[in-house]
C-alpha cells in the first residue's frame, strides 16, 4: 500500500476498480502503514462526540467507564455498540454477563464523566436503577439496556454490538460534549 502525505491529507492507494484491496495485508490484519498513536488520538480528538457512562455487571461485581465510543447500528432490530478497551476491567465483565447498560450524560454531569473517566471522587453519590440486573445512571439523558449479540475484536479494543431490551430519555438538559481534549456545551 501507498500512503501518500501532505499538510493536508493522508491517501492511501491500492484497490482496484471494482472496490477490491489488492493488498493482501489487509486480509491478515498486519499493516504497513506506521502511525504515532499519540497524534492519531488527538485528531480523532477533534470529532466532537457526547459522552456515554457505560455499565455491567457480573456476580455482584458492578464496573463502569466513561466512553463516546457508541453509536446506533440499527432501527429494526434495535442494535448499539460500543468500544471497549480489551485491557479494561469492564470488558471481562461485559464478556461474562452478556449485558451492558449506557447513560448518555447532560451538561451538568462532567464530574460523573471524571469519575467513571479514572478521576474517582469518593465525596461523589452516584444513584443507579435496576441494580438487579443491568444498572444504569438514575440521572441521563437516555438510557439503553442491551443483551450482547455478537463481539468483534478490533486492534486494541472490542465492538460490542448490543440488542436493545429497554431505552428510555428524560430531555432534562442538553447534552454534554467532548472535543479536543476538553468539555464542550450547546450554546442554542
Amino acid at each position: 500500500m501507498k500512503v501518500i502525505k501532505d499538510n493536508r491529507t493522508s491517501i492511501a492507494s491500492g484497490a482496484t476498480s471494482m472496490g477490491q484491496n489488492i493488498n493482501s495485508n489487509l486480509l491478515t490484519g498486519e499493516s504497513e502503514v506506521k502511525i504515532d498513536s499519540i497524534e492519531f488520538r488527538n485528531a480523532c480528538g477533534a470529532f466532537a462526540t457526547g459522552i456515554t457512562v457505560i455499565v455491567a455487571m457480573a456476580d455482584s461485581d458492578m464496573q463502569g467507564m466513561t466512553a463516546n465510543g457508541f453509536m446506533s447500528v440499527s432501527l429494526d432490530p434495535a442494535l448499539i455498540v460500543i468500544s471497549v478497551g480489551n485491557n479494561q476491567k469492564i470488558h471481562k465483565t461485559i464478556t461474562k454477563s452478556g449485558r451492558y447498560s449506557v447513560s448518555i450524560l447532560g451538561e451538568s454531569q462532567a464530574e460523573v464523566s471524571n469519575h467513571f473517566g479514572g478521576t474517582l471522587n469518593p465525596d461523589l453519590t452516584i444513584q443507579f436503577n435496576d441494580l438487579e440486573k443491568t444498572p444504569y445512571l438514575s440521572k441521563h439523558l437516555a438510557y439503553f439496556l442491551a443483551k450482547v449479540k455478537s463481539s468483534y475484536v478490533e486492534g486494541d479494543h472490542t465492538l460490542f454490538i448490543g440488542e436493545v431490551e429497554e431505552f428510555g430519555i428524560s430531555n432534562h438538559e442538553k447534552p454534554i460534549l467532548f472535543s479536543m481534549g476538553q468539555y464542550k456545551t450547546i450554546t442554542k
